[in-house]
């Protein structure tokens, strides 16, 4: 009879070898399916961003996705002096206004909406929007595709959130 230790015989040690193999695949298989999963949401991540644009003759709020993905825009909320605004014409008597609906819209990569756009005649008028505008804050909440969600501002601070959750009473409408 063989009196060598069971885990000396060659068997053992193959068998030994073969469970080694088998968790380092398994290891490697899982760190794979992580990092494939980390491209596929990278790949598809949107970034919203908030800027405005003015010459001699209009002004303009901009909304563009920078990212790689879809935006789900889940709702906006617009403030002027501190007090919600629904509609653009909330904001009081500015003429020459156009408006493009801003809220629970799908907003794909590199396009961008201008929710706003204000042309005007006079010197006077400019000086009187911008004014208007100092006064403007707007959040925008989106998601991406993945369902991953963030809010951003109109200094494009972003903050990643579980959720787009909003008092009904505070939704921008257009």
């Amino acid at each position: 009879m063989d009196d060598s230790k069971w885990y000396k015989k060659p068997e053992m040690i193959v068998a030994f070898s073969a469970l080694l193999i088998s968790v380092v695949t398994t290891i490697v298989g899982i760190y794979s399916a992580y990092v494939d999963r980390s491209y596929a949401r990278a790949s598809v991540w949107p970034r919203i961003e908030i800027a405005r644009s003015y010459n001699e003759q209009s002004f303009e709020l901009l909304v563009t996705n920078s990212g790689t993905g879809l935006a789900i825009i889940k709702h906006a909320e617009v403030t002027f002096k501190d007090n919600v605004i629904h509609q653009w014409k909330d904001l009081g008597n500015i003429p020459n206004f156009i408006q493009s609906h801003l809220s629970s819209r799908i907003l794909p990569s590199q396009q961008k909406i201008k929710p706003i756009m204000f042309n005007y005649k006079k010197k006077a008028e400019i000086d009187s929007i911008l004014r208007v505008d100092d006064y403007l804050t707007i959040n925008i909440c989106y998601c991406s595709i993945y369902n991953e969600c963030w809010e951003t501002d109109r200094n494009n601070r972003l903050t990643e959130v579980e959720r787009c959750e909003i008092n009904e009473e505070d939704r921008f409408l257009q």
